[in-house]
């Protein structure tokens, strides 16, 4: 299998934490980004890295009662384990352009992922404690 293949896998597997809850994606998964604004940082302790995925071609395989969705903001929710409080998802579910994709939490996805870091989005709002020296892009994104 050669690198294109590695990245067009179609199967990718998940989880929380505590393990209570597994999902899968049945597609390729878009390369990782980095979300710097203030909601992903609170809400990830971090940066938010995900990689998207059409929202028909993913689900819940155990623990579906342990997801929680918390509305943060007038387009988008956040999904989360009930139980050990893992974020996992960010989906726009209330935008026409993105409604129909889900981005999963790198860091939740069974390894190996085959996956690359594609860019960096929000800079203007990252963290004063840490530097973008990766050498990926980095989008000014405008709220």
């Amino acid at each position: 299998m050669n690198n294109q293949d590695d990245h067009n896998r179609q199967n990718h597997t998940g989880g929380c934490l505590c393990g209570s809850l597994r999902y899968e994606v049945k597609a390729p998964l878009k390369a990782v980004g980095a979300c710097h604004c203030k909601q992903c940082r609170r809400w990830s302790g971090h940066y938010w890295a995900s990689a998207e995925c059409p929202i028909d071609k993913f689900r819940i395989t155990r623990g579906e009662d342990l997801l929680s969705w918390y509305v943060s903001s007038g387009f988008a929710r956040r999904g989360f384990c009930k139980s050990c409080g893992s974020a996992l998802f960010w989906q726009a579910d209330r935008h026409k352009t993105w409604k129909d994709h889900i981005a999963v939490s790198a860091g939740s996805l069974d390894e190996p992922t085959n996956l690359k870091a594609e860019k960096h989005i929000f800079c203007q709002f990252k963290g004063d404690y840490y530097d973008l020296a990766d050498g990926l892009p980095q989008e000014m994104t405008e709220t």
